[in-house]
């Protein structure tokens, strides 16, 4: 089994502070309450869906912040203030010499994303950023994809995804994040400590070739016969590869 490392400051380890887990101990409530049986199946019944839930690992905000985006500011425009939970130089994260967001500047400016999606969706304000505590190590040819938790992001924020080559990068891994523009025009929060905000899927980095195959209707008839000779759950039986993580 391939061994993904999480490494920090052995204080910060031994206070048990929003330690990282395999993101199956947060599937979402709703997803747990909901039947499933053949005469009226749910998505439980979608093994592709429960993967996402249950695929890789999930950091969550080391501190609280609060956040009010997109609304007057004293000057009368409108703009970007944020508090973070660690404030000043003098905070103990720095004398552990951890990496924790402990004053105002940790932002991407708006034109280093101008003219994409996320400059609109954060109404052309600043990106935040949350500092991440945690050295992330994978085996040598494996890297991490960083996405916002897949089908159950929180619904005010969400980070933009990346690739990271953790097998070679050495450094902490850092996550600015996109306000939810689109549902909260003007958001006044608290995104309190331990809230999720990014699942961590490693893979193994290969190169790939794509090609275009032809199929006769006889073929592609005999792949339907076989899916259909089954009526419950054959994705599940059949073709699922369950994977574990611990």
């Amino acid at each position: 089994m391939k061994v993904i490392e999480f490494a920090s400051h052995k204080e910060y380890v031994g206070s048990k502070q929003e330690l990282p887990i395999p993101i199956k101990l947060n599937i979402p409530k709703w997803y747990k309450e909901l039947d499933n049986h053949m005469a009226n199946p749910s998505i439980k019944a979608c093994m592709p869906f429960l993967d996402t839930l249950t695929t890789g690992y999930l950091l969550k905000t080391p501190q609280d912040l609060y956040l009010h985006h997109n609304k007057e500011m004293p000057d009368g425009t409108k703009g970007t203030f944020h508090r973070w939970g660690l404030r000043g130089k003098e905070t103990w994260c720095d004398s552990l010499q951890l990496n924790f967001n402990t004053h105002e500047r940790d932002v991407h400016d708006t034109h280093q994303l101008k003219g994409s999606p996320h400059e609109q969706k954060n109404k052309k304000l600043p990106y935040l950023k949350f500092l991440n505590p945690w050295l992330i190590k994978t085996p040598p040819g494996y890297a991490c994809l960083f996405v916002p938790p897949l089908n159950n992001a929180d619904d005010r924020f969400s980070i933009i995804p990346g690739i990271v080559d953790t097998d070679t990068f050495t450094s902490e891994i850092n996550f600015p994040f996109v306000v939810n523009g689109d549902k909260y025009p003007e958001l006044e929060t608290k995104i309190n400590k331990g809230t999720p905000y990014v699942q961590i899927i490693p893979f193994k980095k290969e190169s790939w070739e794509m090609k275009l195959v032809e199929k006769t209707t006889e073929e592609l008839g005999a792949v339907k016969l076989w899916h259909r000779l089954d009526l419950w759950q054959r994705y599940k039986n059949k073709f699922w590869n369950k994977q574990k993580w611990k």
